[in-house]
């Protein structure tokens, strides 16, 4: 019940927030970032990608995390990284991301940023990182042992959110956790030091859960996911590849039928229609065109986004220096944070 209480009262904040972006979007900054650990995929596309312009356009000042650094809590290389990152750059250009009025930055080229994790590594307890879900799942995920970098991420993002006083962050309702703690540690310093941080709301949206190609979780690692960054043949290819099962007639039934469900929601995300009326209109045609028709409906929504990605590709040095753009602009606001954090805690010398 504490869960589904909790749950509610997110919700709830997410939901006025919501209606004060609508209002004033202006008003209010986000923070939101992946990890340059592979392509981008469409499960980031729906699930928060496409929330960040959707925020930009409403006039909200807005933040985008190239998470470099949180690459090694459950990994041993940084092979490609700077691959990666501005392969992840491109696709944020790609869907609308506009750098005249998005900071892009990376993590590690934010000192002030990170320095933040000290002091709020004194706000909280080793109860309250040892029983953070999402470390668990990613450490089980990654078969990784549990480095002092991944039981404290959950730190560190805490100290990406608030380096920028990010009062919204775009979430699914599995890193909920990851705003409460963020929460609690923005209380615990106002309290203990005097106010400096906002209290962010984690904005949930009613953008359905997006799954791979075979009905698992999406991800660069099944191979299930089909990237921003492909080709119209790439994509078609691997639609085509992705395993259904011997029924003629098309349903939609995810939990005995995960494959064939997983083109239709693909379809229905892409196109706003009803998962059901998909199935319907497929009937006895099979998954052929099933396949046939979920390539279409791709093709059709990427089309113009992989025109401006390889307009942006075809200029390397710009994409170069929006980056550079980016990070000295996240400088300047980390290094003022900071200098508040130093202030309040007495710390200026």
């Amino acid at each position: 019940m504490a869960n589904e209480e909790s749950f509610a009262e997110a919700q709830r904040r997410s939901d006025a927030m919501w209606k004060s972006l609508g209002e004033d979007g202006g008003a209010h900054t986000l923070l939101s970032g992946d990890r340059p650990t592979g392509r981008l995929h469409l499960g980031h596309y729906f699930g928060t990608v496409r929330e960040r312009v959707r925020l930009q356009e409403m006039g909200v000042n807005t933040n985008i995390l190239i998470a470099d650094y949180q690459v090694i809590t459950d990994r041993d290389t940084t092979a490609h990284i700077t691959e990666y990152a501005y392969d992840m750059i491109l696709d944020y250009l790609a869907v609308g991301i506009d750098p005249e009025r998005a900071t892009i930055f990376c993590h590690s080229a934010v000192p002030a940023l990170n320095q933040l994790m000290l002091p709020f590594l004194s706000l909280v307890s080793e109860s309250e990182l040892l029983r953070n879900p999402t470390v668990k799942a990613e450490q089980e995920a990654s078969g990784h042992a549990l480095t002092g970098l991944l039981l404290t991420y959950p730190v560190h993002q805490a100290c990406d959110i608030l380096f920028c006083k990010a009062d919204c962050v775009p979430v699914g309702k599995d890193q909920l956790p990851h705003i409460e703690l963020t929460r609690n540690i923005a209380r615990r310093f106002n309290e203990r030091y005097g106010k400096v941080f906002p209290m962010p709301v984690g904005l949930l949206s009613d953008t359905p859960l997006l799954p791979g190609l075979d009905g698992r979780k999406m991800s660069k690692s099944y191979g299930n996911s089909i990237a921003i960054s492909m080709t119209a043949e790439e994509t078609a290819k691997l639609i085509r590849k992705s395993k259904t099962d011997s029924e003629r007639t098309i349903t939609f039934d995810p939990e005995n039928r995960p494959g064939v469900s997983a083109l239709i929601t693909t379809a229905s995300v892409m196109t706003g229609r009803d998962p059901e009326e998909i199935a319907d209109s497929i009937g006895d045609a099979g998954a052929g065109a099933l396949k046939r028709y979920v390539t279409e409906v791709v093709d059709d929504y990427m089309a113009p986004i992989r025109e401006r990605r390889a307009a942006f590709a075809a200029q390397p040095a710009l994409v170069r220096e929006i980056l550079h753009e980016g990070n000295r602009r996240a400088n300047e606001v980390a290094d003022e944070t900071l200098a508040q954090v130093r202030e309040a805690m007495g710390m200026v010398y």
